[in-house]
């Protein structure tokens, strides 16, 4: 898989790429990621690519010259174009899933105020990460990423995201480790006896009790 990232602020994903499960992947070449400086598209003379919004109001609004730019040079016929917005349609493991199997992905991180609304035309999806607003779509891009790269074949065990909370629409069970005793916690007896049939029935209800009690919207959709 290959992502491409178009942002104002590439410095943001230096820790992000080169740290834990996504370094691992990049350099197994599980998935290629490349983040792009959206200035390098503009074509002002001082790579501005950004002006006050007519009609009026506060902020900056990005311009629509070097996104569609930046878009047409990368965009091929297997590409899928994510736009990140507070506006979009909420994220789900499922989307997840779904995005795991495009060959290639371009991701369009918004900033300041918003981005002028012919920007939209360029989108195959808008994408929401939660009902709140970030200062831009950075962050938001590496929640897709990750979400996104860690379904990819080879790069985690299929058995850990398989029973990932949301799969199915539960949550995960809870898991343990050393000390068996934890200052008079202890861990439940049946993770202890090495019966797998007893000890997969024991986390299927505790998948169940814990979505009931914390998101029993979920289990509405079941």
């Amino acid at each position: 898989m290959k992502i491409d990232i178009l942002t104002l602020f590439p410095g943001m994903f230096e820790g992000f790429l080169n740290e834990s499960i996504i370094a691992r992947a990049r350099k197994k070449n599980h998935v290629q990621i490349n983040v792009h400086d959206i200035r390098a598209y503009s074509k002002d003379p001082h790579k501005k690519v950004d002006d006050y919004g007519y009609g009026g109001g506060k902020g900056m609004v990005l311009m629509p010259q070097p996104i569609f730019d930046a878009v047409e040079d990368l965009k091929t016929e297997e590409s899928k174009v994510l736009l990140m917005t507070p506006q979009g349609e909420p994220y789900k493991q499922e989307k997840a899933y779904d995005l795991s199997k495009e060959k290639h992905l371009i991701i369009i991180c918004g900033h300041y105020e918003g981005f002028d609304e012919r920007i939209r035309s360029l989108a195959d999806m808008e994408v929401s990460i939660g009902d709140y607003v970030l200062t831009g779509g950075e962050l938001a891009s590496m929640v897709i990423t990750d979400s996104i790269v860690r379904l990819l074949d080879g790069v985690i065990a299929k058995d850990s995201h398989i029973q990932d909370s949301f799969h199915e629409n539960l949550l995960d069970y809870p898991v343990y480790t050393k000390p068996e005793d934890f200052r008079g916690m202890k861990v439940p007896a049946v993770l202890l006896s090495g019966h797998h049939k007893n000890i997969n029935e024991w986390r299927y209800e505790e998948q169940r009790k814990r979505t009931k009690l914390r998101r029993p919207d979920l289990l509405e959709k079941r």
